[in-house]
């Protein structure tokens, strides 16, 4: 078998990745600690307001083994791996306990559209609810709810005022017994952070407002 049948079947331990950074966290629980990024190449996601597109196609195969030596060079005590959407490439989750067995704290961004059924249990899972206005909600893979644990964390990017009432509906009908904490993530371009902050004031919604701080810091910088 050819090494490109091997890589696409998940038979090698390589993956393909568009970089590797460090930088600081903007979003989640440990937003603004200093943490080394992993950002795998490839999404079958569309999301209307995605801000990676870059790492849609592209990026270099790298060995567990590689991507290992590139992190243990930035001396981190955090690692995120995103994409992309990391869980589309079956070594990802090779990768992820290989992380942990190094002593990093790691935490992995995916966007709920694939099963998370096996990812290691001492990652950190970001879960992204896709919106209506992401363009992708019927992309929500809803059975993966239930593999949440209360280290994990749940995320809506709020488009307008028809996302906010989805995800309030959402949270009534579907999260009533989820253990972990939910966010709510003003979309950067086109939703006012402050007028999704009153909302949730105004309904005594218990969400955390998360804002995306190394866009503020940064803007749509690579790498950043």
């Amino acid at each position: 078998m050819s090494t490109v049948n091997q890589l696409a079947n998940g038979t090698s331990e390589c993956l393909r990745i568009t970089e590797i950074f460090y930088s600081l966290q903007g979003e989640a629980r440990t937003v603004g600690w200093p943490t080394a990024f992993v950002r795998l190449t490839g999404c079958p996601l569309r999301c209307g307001y995605c801000d990676t597109p870059y790492a849609f196609e592209g990026g270099h195969w790298m060995t567990v083994a590689a991507i290992l030596d590139a992190v243990a060079g930035m001396h981190p005590h955090f690692v995120t791996v995103t994409g992309g959407e990391p869980l589309a490439q079956k070594p990802c989750r090779r990768l992820l306990p290989a992380l942990c067995d190094a002593g990093y704290e790691v935490s992995l961004e995916t966007s709920g559209a694939m099963d998370m059924a096996g990812v290691d249990s001492r990652v950190s899972i970001v879960l992204d609810i896709k919106t209506p206005g992401s363009g992708e909600a019927s992309r929500n893979l809803y059975q993966n709810l239930p593999l949440l644990a209360a280290k994990d964390q749940l995320k809506f990017v709020i488009c307008d005022r028809t996302d906010y009432e989805w995800a309030r509906e959402k949270i009534d009908t579907l999260l009533r017994d989820t253990p972990c904490e939910v966010l709510f993530s003003p979309e950067h371009e086109d939703m006012n952070a402050t007028e999704l902050a009153d909302w949730i004031l105004a309904d005594r919604l218990q969400v955390r407002l998360q804002i995306q701080l190394h866009k503020y810091l940064w803007g749509n910088e690579r790498g950043r």
